[in-house]
């Protein structure tokens, strides 16, 4: 079964209030066993705009990774980071097929 990700991008304009919602999330994210392949950190973005905050979240399937984000305890997360953050979350399955020179 192919894994499920989140791929997040955000602009956050309180760090503060968004540390709040890191406090937050983690309960749903270790409940659906959610692990950081990329958390801020350095970047170059060669094509397109960019955001300040870039993230990818590794879980166990799809189906996990969609549960996680509609659940009760994340929404309610979600709701701290709001005022404070804009950008983009992508829920997208992994692939799992050739890859190249393989």
């Amino acid at each position: 079964m192919a894994k499920g990700y989140w791929i997040v991008r955000m602009d956050v304009t309180d760090p503060e209030i968004y540390g709040k919602y890191v406090a937050a999330n983690a309960e749903p994210f270790a409940r659906y066993g959610a692990r950081f392949l990329v958390r801020g950190g350095s970047f170059e973005a060669p094509e397109g705009t960019a955001r300040s905050r870039n993230v990818v979240i590794e879980f166990d399937s799809y189906e996990t990774a969609l549960a996680c984000f509609h659940d009760e305890a994340y929404q309610a997360a979600k709701a701290i980071r709001d005022p404070v953050a804009t950008g983009e979350v992508v829920i997208i399955s992994g692939y799992e097929g050739p890859q190249p020179g393989a």
